[in-house]
């Protein structure tokens, strides 16, 4: 029995409360014994309101359980209801209270930025607004920004390389060669004709393609009147290439900004899918698994998706007003329908509109998101029960008393042992917990020594595990799997036999090597468990191997990753930056002096002196750091 369930809840006196508080809206946030908030509501009378939980007839079985747990309720006093229910949706945001309904994906979308530069960039933008450009979007997902990003490289052939890469040309590269950039940064096209493309792939971001096609027809025939064929041939290119585009993405919509919200639900559980469309396009869709306490009505979980997905994070305004379509199609209606309406008005400083009657058009499109919703969380189903038998499988192997729960593993990447990465992967019954992933830069060790690597990994993961810890005990997995033979086992063990000893921890991780088979082929694997180092070799189709395979090759994946991410950022920097006395601005201008650096590494110690701010001494340093470079 876990400590928790020792503790005896005081007596709430709900009488004397309900004398002392106010009849204003506001917000109220109940806890538990554990001073623990578990629900978080809102009202337009907080008196009227709160009394209702303590009446004899409450009737719903979930209003019951929590009224049972409540030991305190605070409340905050609010001037209207709307800002109510603003604080309300904060609230649940921060505190994530397990009575109430928990949308848990709550990142910003990505976006299409066309930066505000002599010769603009365009790309992926996430964040904040801060960098001056045109904005387009929002995306529902980062894959459909690239999918837009590679067919504009073929349309409008505008720079996508990063400002420094930019600025250190002194030559077309490959993009150009392929035809996907006009290499504005070594004058291939005059200024004011890349900014005619700039303007064009604007307007075809905002939906305006037939316009965009009408200008390149005109362009087209001009170039051929002044007998310039090449240059008319590759407008006839850009406009077969985007009457192509519109016959692929082009929706006859009444409506050119829209939300579409679709509902499922399966019992216990329930899936939210959004489908976005935008310049009267879908632009893609996105599922959402709100977590749903027991007799939660469709109304409510609508409400509350709309509330904490568009409501920004303070009051009279947010971060995510460049998110709100001019119009929310939902499957029903429900009581704050006009108030959210005006919320997000205010917001998004358009007027945005709810609608939850819907006819022709915008119900076939209820009807689609609906299906999405059906089929994402019926698959999400058949994969968790699919992640639910392997995990019964591994512990039909390894025998734990309390089961398998929580799994993580480790990996090491480098190359020659430099850039040395460390990844732990941790998966659930769920299947990958990618909020809990980690990487870890290794530094201190001898180049190359993978055992010194683990070692200091797992250190950076349990080394400041303390027995009073309990939040952090609760997250210390069933299974450590450590990629690697019986050395990195070896080093595992140490680890934890210290920390044990040390910490005086009553249950540790069962350890199990996990050493790649001959030729390294999948389904050759052996696991190595410790303290026996007995071997022990499963049937290429189990189950239980296939779990092993998928966390191991997850963790590779991870490592992997980061490591090349590490290696990229070190091949990219200059050489110029190593040097003591050379900052950034001296960096650029020697390379805007003396024209490139390839012209800096040719210079010698005179021609260095003659760059402004260079002193003698300094050019010595500049001259000897690039010879033995």
């Amino acid at each position: 029995m876990s400590d928790s369930e020792n503790i005896v809840p005081p007596i709430f006196d709900s009488t004397a409360f309900l004398n002392s508080v106010t009849e204003q809206a506001g917000v109220y946030r109940m806890y538990n014994a554990e001073q623990t908030i578990i629900y978080v509501g809102k009202a337009k009378q907080l008196k009227k309101r709160l009394a209702s939980y303590f009446r004899k007839d409450v009737g719903s079985v979930k209003t019951k359980a929590l009224v049972k747990q409540i030991c305190a309720i605070d409340v905050t006093v609010t001037h209207t209801e709307g800002e109510a229910l603003i604080l309300e949706n904060n609230y649940i945001k921060k505190y994530q209270p397990k009575y109430n309904i928990l949308l848990r994906d709550d990142k910003s979308y990505p976006y299409l930025l066309i930066t505000d530069h002599k010769h603009p960039k365009l790309g992926l933008h996430r964040g904040g607004k801060r960098i001056k450009g045109s904005y387009f979007g929002p995306y529902p997902s980062v894959g459909a920004v690239w999918e837009s990003l590679r067919l504009m490289q073929k349309t409008f052939p505008i720079r996508q390389c990063e400002d420094s890469y930019y600025r250190a040309r002194s030559r077309p590269c490959l993009q150009h060669q392929l035809g996907r950039c006009l290499a504005p940064c070594v004058d291939k096209i005059s200024d004011e004709d890349y900014q005619q493309q700039v303007e064009l792939a604007k307007l075809f971001l905002k939906g305006k393609s037939s316009m965009v096609i009408e200008q390149l027809v005109a362009k087209m025939e001009d170039a051929s009147s002044q007998l310039d064929f090449e240059k008319a041939a590759k407008f006839r290119d850009q406009i077969t290439t985007l009457r192509k585009v519109q016959q692929q993405q082009y929706v006859s919509g009444i409506t050119a900004e829209m939300d579409v919200i679709g509902l499922y639900r399966l019992k216990s559980q329930a899936c939210v899918h959004l489908l976005c469309i935008r310049d009267h396009k879908i632009l893609g869709s996105k599922s959402y698994f709100p977590v749903v306490p027991s007799e939660t009505s469709d109304k409510e979980i609508i409400q509350a998706f709309i509330g904490q997905h568009y409501l920004g994070n303070q009051l009279g305004g947010g971060q995510n007003e460049g998110n709100i379509p001019k119009e929310i199609v939902a499957p029903h209606d429900f009581e704050q329908v006009t108030e959210l309406a005006a919320l997000l008005s205010n917001q998004a400083e358009h007027d945005v509109k709810i609608s939850t009657k819907s006819r022709s058009e915008r119900r076939q499109y209820l009807k689609l998101a609906a299906t999405n919703a059906q089929t994402a969380l019926v698959t999400r189903n058949s994969h968790k029960e699919s992640m639910q038998a392997r995990f019964v499988a591994l512990n039909e192997v390894f025998e734990l008393a309390n089961g398998i729960n929580r799994i993580e593993c480790f990996d090491i990447s480098h190359t020659m042992g430099q850039q040395t990465i460390a990844a732990n992967v941790v998966f659930n019954q769920d299947g990958p917990l990618k909020s809990d992933y980690r990487r870890y830069n290794v530094h201190g060790i001898t180049p190359g020594d993978d055992y010194a690597a683990m070692a200091f990994a797992l250190n950076k993961r349990y080394g400041k595990l303390k027995v009073t810890d309990k939040e952090a005990l609760k997250k210390l997995p069933d299974i450590v799997f450590i990629d690697g033979g019986k050395g990195q086992l070896a080093k595992a063990e140490d680890f934890f036999a210290h920390l044990s000893a040390e910490q005086g921890l009553a249950r540790i991780p069962l350890l199990v090597g996990v050493a790649k088979g001959e030729s390294r082929k999948p389904g050759l694997e052996t696991l190595i468990l410790a303290g026996s180092h007995q071997l022990i070799s499963l049937p290429a189709t189990s189950p239980a191997l296939h779990l092993v395979q998928h966390i191991r090759d997850e963790s590779h994946r991870f490592a992997i990753a980061g490591h090349r991410s590490k290696r990229q950022k070190v091949s990219k920097k200059s050489v110029l930056e190593t040097i003591e006395g050379i900052g950034a601005k001296k960096r650029q201008t020697l390379l805007t002096h003396l024209g490139g650096i390839q012209e800096v590494n040719k210079a010698d110690i005179v021609e260095l002196e003659k760059v402004p701010g260079i002193s003698k001494i300094l050019a010595k340093n500049i001259y000897d750091a690039l010879r033995h470079k």
